[in-house]
């Protein structure tokens, strides 16, 4: 029987993932941008930003399992964000080669664990049937961090100093936690958090063997590979490009380049997961998808300010359609199954291979061949997942919900 949720939780939850947003700004485009100001040369910041991410690839299915397995969400979610301050405190201090590699993989160990944690906060918290709304929220709140945090982050590294950025992430860290305490632990069903069948069934996980014969599954995972192997290293290239043009007001451009597209996702993450209920999930992926070749079009014939304002315009909204969708179709498509959060690592595992692969691979295809053809490459990799989507990837909305 579901109970009533309190408004504590709820606002809990809301500003857990804003300030998580907060604290997680000071990586990902921004570790590329403070490296390349540095010194480092692209193909290191490559192999650092990979080094992250491979971590992610070992901790992300074991840290769904794990989620699956215990009840102490919250710990999880506390543990991971200890563990991501010590990175930033690193960054901030320590840049030296062997202590950033360090760092990069405590963050990635600690995604690992957060990440699912969260979304079974969320679908423990209001269940299947809500968790289109709630996941649209999550991603709403989630988006206004990233997008405040940038912009004063940018300021920070103009006006103060570029290790201000990582300084400050670490600092979020506090929020954050008070944030999580905020959600009542027994409010967050157990049976619910991982996605089981109902009555007898509460209780019990699918076999492995049974899990992995959803062919479904696998065509998902395959699309969001090749999605996130063009997506990933955009970004990253065009802060290096900035960083390394050595412009007096590069880390405000820097933050107005991450500002807008979040502006974007918070604005349309819930309308995302309204509409997925009245048009289904694959329409709105297939428009995330197209907008990401268009994106990558642009950012290979233009370095002109303008147009990465418009390239990323076109990533928010792509964003905001595969990033909530994403989290639903792994719902729909574990109903009953009692393992959630471990296919959720799973598809995490997909997306940090990917964009290792991403990140590794640009480094030298643009040190290489140069910015024009890196970008187009980017471009050809989207287009062949938009159409591989088309092709092989069936709806997935329920048409009646389990609770």
């Amino acid at each position: 029987m579901r109970v009533s949720i309190s408004r504590r939780s709820q606002r809990g939850l809301d500003w857990m993932n804003f300030f998580l947003a907060d604290v997680q700004t000071g990586f990902g485009a921004f570790v590329a941008f403070y490296l390349a100001d540095l010194g480092w040369p692209k193909d290191q910041v490559g192999l650092a930003l990979t080094a992250g991410t491979l971590a992610g690839v070992l901790c992300q299915a074991p840290g769904g399992a794990l989620v699956d397995a215990i009840r102490w969400k919250r710990g999880l979610v506390a543990i991971g964000i200890g563990m991501i301050c010590v990175s930033a405190l690193i960054f901030a201090l320590l840049p030296s080669f062997p202590l950033v590699f360090a760092a990069e993989i405590l963050h990635g160990l600690a995604g690992g664990i957060v990440t699912p944690a969260i979304a079974a906060i969320s679908l423990g918290l209001v269940g299947r049937r809500a968790m289109s709304s709630r996941t649209g929220r999550n991603y709403r709140f989630d988006a206004f961090g990233n997008a405040l945090t940038a912009g004063l982050m940018g300021l920070a590294g103009q006006y103060l100093a570029k290790s201000a950025i990582f300084l400050g992430s670490a600092a979020l860290c506090i929020p954050a936690l008070i944030a999580l305490f905020m959600i009542r632990s027994d409010e967050i069903d157990y049976a619910r958090a991982r996605n089981a069948g109902s009555g007898k069934q509460a209780k019990s996980f699918q076999r492995l063997f049974d899990l992995g014969r959803n062919r479904t599954l696998y065509i998902f995972a395959g699309c969001v590979f090749l999605f996130q192997l063009a997506d990933a290293s955009m970004l990253p290239v065009v802060g290096q490009d900035l960083a390394q043009g050595r412009s007096e007001s590069a880390s405000l451009l820097m933050a107005g380049l991450i500002v807008v597209p979040q502006i974007l996702v918070a604005l349309l993450s819930p309308w995302v997961g309204y509409y997925s209920e009245k048009w289904g999930r694959k329409p709105l992926l297939l428009v995330g998808f197209a907008l990401e070749t268009a994106r990558a079009a642009l950012f290979a014939f233009s370095t002109d300010y303008t147009v990465l304002i418009v390239g990323q315009l076109l990533g928010g909204i792509s964003a905001a359609a595969v990033t909530v969708v994403t989290v639903l179709v792994i719902t729909d498509l574990t109903t009953g199954t009692g393992r959630f959060n471990l296919v959720r690592g799973s598809i995490g595992t997909v997306i940090a291979v990917a964009a290792s692969v991403s990140t590794t691979a640009t480094g030298f295809i643009f040190q290489t061949f140069g910015h024009w053809e890196g970008f187009l490459s980017l471009a050809a990799v989207a287009l062949i997942a938009a159409a591989f989507l088309w092709v092989a990837m069936p709806e997935t909305r329920p048409g009646k919900y389990l609770d």
